[in-house]
């Protein structure tokens, strides 16, 4: 489990508009800062009030210099679907093999009415100009998260 401090695990995924997105040549490119926010599933309640508090501070966190990417198992095609049905202005990224999950230590044993099985962890990261943890958020709580989120990456 990555820790604050701690480099960040790089990563090549497709996104919803047949790009991919690769977390070193943002950090390089522009020593741009980088929200990664781990999600579970598209198109549920939780996972979609995320992506629209996010969507709705796209333009805040684009002033600030920061770009934000949205990481599920879901397939590119699904999040297109996500993305289109929400009007979402964030960047999703598949990580349908979960390895990225793992990376980040997101992917865990979760249990619902007595039943355990594996998921995402709602998880986010906020990486810094150098490639590093600067900040991470775990069991995140949907409401006034984004806003925590953006006012850390404007300390950056």
């Amino acid at each position: 489990m990555v820790q604050d401090g701690d480099k960040a695990p790089d990563f090549e995924l497709p996104t919803q508009s047949g790009e991919t997105v690769k977390l070193s040549k943002l950090v390089k490119a522009g020593g741009k800062p980088v929200v990664v926010y781990f999600y579970p599933k598209d198109d549920t309640s939780g996972c979609t009030a995320e992506a629209k508090d996010f969507t709705r501070l796209a333009a805040d966190f684009r002033k600030a210099g920061v770009e934000v990417i949205g990481i599920s198992p879901d397939s590119a095609e699904s999040h297109q679907k996500f993305a289109r049905k929400h009007d979402l202005k964030v960047r999703l990224a598949a990580d349908a093999d979960k390895a990225v999950a793992n990376a980040y230590g997101v992917w865990v044993e979760k249990s619902m009415y007595g039943r355990k099985y594996m998921g995402v962890e709602r998880s986010t990261f906020l990486i810094d100009r150098s490639g590093r943890i600067a900040k991470s958020w775990r069991k995140v709580k949907v409401t006034g998260h984004a806003d925590e989120v953006l006012a850390a990456a404007k300390e950056l």
